[in-house]
């Protein structure tokens, strides 16, 4: 799903950097607000195991590739706000180290993986999940379908990005400037390999990782819905 150089103009690169600056102060201001000490290191963990699984790119046709990304998993532990600056610090060092997106293009990628993928897959995780036990099928349910969508709703966005960079951006003889291919093509390419293979492996890798921390750590998910409770408070370290 990683947009490389040369696929986006830059009136189309730029502003989506100039989009993603406004939101990432906001999410560093509600991560300062929010997350307790505790929780920065999952979220260090939750960052480093998206930049993991991120590297296993399956490339596909129309220039650009196939991999789960884990930031719907990372949302419904820590929220989409975390979420977003988790899956944006690994965006950024795989574009500027091991060239994994574009650098221009970082702006870009971040947007349909740290914003549209995490709160997309959040809300809907909610919606489906409701007051269900975080242990229940419909809970894991949840967690699988919200993957699943999280991911191909930022794939159709990446599609359309870079699919669209076709009949806005042309030479005087018609040829492309940036990406090649219309957004017709760009679409059937991008949405193809998500819908039937990506898709499904992101779902898994949500619902299996929901189901873990929900039966091995269930504060982190209980810690939305009930007041937590500082040691110095009770005296012990314990969550309620």
């Amino acid at each position: 799903m990683h947009i490389p150089d040369g696929y986006l103009s830059p009136q189309t690169a730029v502003p989506f950097v100039a989009l993603m600056v406004p939101i990432w102060g906001a999410a560093i201001k509600k991560v300062q607000s929010d997350l307790k000490k505790r929780e920065v290191p999952v979220l260090a963990i939750g960052a480093a195991f998206c930049f993991t699984i991120m590297m296993f790119n399956l490339p596909i046709p129309g220039g650009s590739s196939a991999h789960a990304v884990g930031a719907v998993l990372l949302a419904i532990l820590l929220g989409p706000w975390p979420a977003c600056i988790g899956i944006s610090v690994a965006l950024i060092i795989q574009a500027l180290i091991f060239g994994d997106g574009g650098v221009i293009a970082i702006g870009a990628n971040c947007f349909n993986m740290a914003v549209v993928m995490p709160w997309i897959g959040y809300l809907t995780y909610q919606l489906i999940r409701g007051k269900s036990d975080f242990l229940s099928t419909r809970a894991i349910a949840a967690a699988f379908i919200a993957g699943y969508i999280g991911l191909n709703a930022a794939a159709l966005v990446t599609a359309l990005e870079f699919g669209s960079q076709y009949h806005w951006f042309q030479a005087v003889d018609g040829t492309p400037l940036y990406f090649p291919y219309s957004v017709k093509v760009a679409v059937i390419a991008m949405m193809s390999e998500h819908l039937l293979f990506a898709g499904p492996v992101e779902g898994m890798v949500t619902a299996l990782g929901t189901w873990f921390v929900a039966r091995n750590y269930p504060a982190l998910l209980t810690k939305k819905l009930t007041k937590r409770i500082e040691p110095d408070e009770m005296g012990v370290d314990n969550l309620v």
